[in-house]
């Protein structure tokens, strides 16, 4: 029993409505807006056309031709197996009832289709009835294939698979040429020509046998006395030049309790006031070239034949016919293998290809357009519209807003081992002294050794780059740390008390590197984030990755998720991509993990200085994937 049924158009306008009670719709509209949202409007529909909201089952139709979405909604307990039938005989019945209006784009009249969604309605119902008594026949032993196999077929000899080859290279060559020559040619005859062409390989082969040994013996054997000397190296493992590979021995403060003399570039001082600048990839393709890198094989003739003709250039006049998935599905499956080419999951460039697809199809194409070309061009419209963040992110106004408020912003960073997490941190953190934001450190990698020393070096550096005296006596990064092996929840809870007291503006959280499979840190992590609530919470991510990326996004969203005791648990805010500038043009990962979580790129890592900190510019990304 159907709950719910719409017609909307893609602007937002209700043409028709049916609801089975009065109060139904109160039920359903949240995980229709959630559809709206999620799929439609950021363009993730999928080819079987399903949505799914706790109990409640979502199918839609997409029609391009007039903008129109149609909707059905029921419990997900419900087996309905006639409801793809009844989408697609309504969506036929009220265009051919309303395609003159529709066509006008005239939204606002009265559409009266109670009568005719009925109908439609209990013929659906009848045949997904009749469908369920019409019993499934099973497959006869005569016409599976294993009915054709003999006996002798089964049995193995020794030297079968020689015979195998030397047969399988025949019937090869027996296609080849009833191929190229089209006719009704005997067994005996391609077998003679094969034994012709044997016999011609095997005298070009002797042929060139004797010119390889005449090559040889002209080549002149080296002298018994030209033996090789080994060289020898300036330091090469003397005992007594040993001393001389020292080069500390000459150097004051030569022990391990003097502090550090910390070398600093006061020329990146002032470099990033205010926003970070685009990352920007270069791009030289031009848009004819890349076009025809998709284009199929049909549409190429096609175009050479109107060449031939000097009236076919009439013919690009007439608008051609509705596209199909049939015209798209050759462009897609090649576009589909530039993507994971570029580093995109398969799993991603498979929904992007059907996405794209259902956009598509039923669209008429434009008097001068062409298939790849429109696929491509609505490709790229949806990677933009994938990378563009879907809300505002403003960290600086944020904390100034939290400041006004007597409480530090909390940025907490998580992801897997060896991502740059600490780095990228620093890279943050001197950001934020730039604009004139005093930071804390909390040290809460308290598993890896050496990662509080590691901030601690940086806590050193960024002091000496920005020194208190230029600050009004104010030291505007300090390192809280409580060393190994505590309670990493706890002292980011004491790192947050310590802020508000001093009078710090931002807290940066880092956290110990684990794996998505590791569930006691996982739910450590879960523990952190629940028992502090900070205001942003960061997933640190290689740009090397590609499939990995997918599957540690979706693990540590899932594990905040079930870890958590709350009813709305806190789950990934941003992402931070790292060593982008390693990966040239193969910029995949950052599709897959805005696709995934829907979360946006917060910062890109692109280098191994402070200043090497930039922002995502979505159009230059996927200029560079679709080079």
């Amino acid at each position: 029993m159907l709950d719910l049924f719409t017609i909307f158009s893609k602007g937002g306008i209700v043409l028709w409505c049916f609801q089975s009670t009065s109060q139904i719709s109160q039920f359903f509209i949240p995980s229709v807006n959630s559809l709206i949202k999620t799929v439609i409007l950021q363009e993730r529909t999928s080819s079987n056309n399903n949505y799914e909201q706790d109990s409640l089952s979502l199918k839609y139709r997409l029609d391009n031709e007039f903008d129109l979405v149609f909707v059905i909604a029921f419990q997900k307990i419900l087996q309905l197996s006639y409801v793809d039938k009844f989408l697609d005989d309504i969506q036929l019945e009220f265009r051919d009832k309303y395609k003159n209006e529709l066509a006008r784009k005239n939204y606002f009249m009265e559409f009266e289709f109670s009568k005719n969604f009925k109908e439609v309605l209990k013929s659906a119902e009848e045949w997904g009835k009749a469908q369920a008594c019409i019993p499934k026949q099973m497959r006869t032993f005569n016409e599976s294939t294993k009915s054709k196999k003999t006996v002798a077929s089964m049995i193995e000899r020794k030297g079968d698979d020689k015979e195998n080859k030397k047969k399988i290279k025949l019937t090869d060559t027996q296609k080849n040429v009833k191929e190229v020559n089209h006719n009704d040619v005997s067994f005996n005859e391609e077998d003679l020509i094969t034994q012709n062409r044997l016999k011609m390989a095997q005298k070009m082969g002797a042929m060139n046998s004797n010119k390889l040994k005449k090559n040889k013996e002209k080549v002149p054997k080296p002298s018994p006395k030209a033996t090789k000397q080994p060289r020898t190296w300036p330091l090469g493992g003397a005992a007594k030049d040993i001393s001389s590979l020292d080069y500390t021995k000459d150097k004051p403060n030569n022990n391990a309790d003097s502090p550090i003399e910390i070398e600093t570039n006061n020329e990146i001082v002032g470099q990033m006031v205010g926003s970070i600048k685009d990352i920007e990839i270069d791009s030289d393709s031009d848009e004819e070239e890349s076009n025809e890198k998709f284009e199929t094989a049909a549409e190429r003739k096609r175009k050479n034949d109107s060449k031939k003709s000097v009236f076919s250039m009439f013919k690009g006049l007439v608008g051609r016919k509705n596209l199909t998935a049939t015209d798209m599905d050759p462009v897609l499956e090649k576009l589909k293998e530039h993507l994971v080419a570029k580093n995109v999951a398969i799993e991603i460039a498979t929904k992007l290809c059907d996405s794209v697809s259902s956009k598509l199809e039923g669209k008429v194409l434009g008097s001068f357009e062409s298939v790849a070309s429109t696929v491509k061009n609505t490709m790229i419209e949806s990677l933009v519209q994938i990378l563009s963040p879907k809300r505002r992110i403003d960290i600086l106004r944020d904390a100034m807003m939290a400041k006004k408020n007597d409480k530090p912003y909390v940025m907490a960073f998580c992801g897997v081992n060896g991502v740059g997490k600490s780095t990228n941190l620093a890279k943050i953190c001197f950001w934020l002294i730039e604009n004139n934001l005093r930071v804390l450190i909390a040290a809460c990698d308290t598993f890896r050794a050496g990662a509080v020393e590691q901030l601690r070096t940086h806590t050193k550096h960024l002091n000496a780059l920005h020194p208190a005296k230029k600050h009004n006596d104010q030291q505007m990064v300090q390192l809280y740390e409580k060393g190994y092996g505590k309670d990493a929840a706890g002292i980011a809870m004491e790192a947050i008390n310590h802020a508000k007291e001093a009078k710090y503006d931002i807290v940066l959280v880092d956290t110990a590197g684990r794996m998505q499979d590791n569930e006691p840190l996982m739910r450590a992590l879960t523990k952190l984030i629940k028992v502090n609530e900070p205001d942003m919470v960061l997933f640190v991510g290689e740009a090397l990755v590609g499939n990995e990326a997918v599957d540690q996004l979706v693990k540590f969203n899932q594990a905040l998720a079930d870890y958590s005791s709350s009813v709305t648990p806190h789950l990934i805010d941003g992402i931070v991509l790292t060593k982008f500038d390693t990966i040239d043009d193969k910029v995949g990962a950052a599709i897959s993990m805005t696709y995934i979580t829907g979360q946006p790129i917060v910062f890109v890592g692109t280098g191994q200085t402070y200043t090497d900190l930039k922002s995502l510019n979505a159009k230059a990304v996927v200029a560079a994937l679709m080079k």
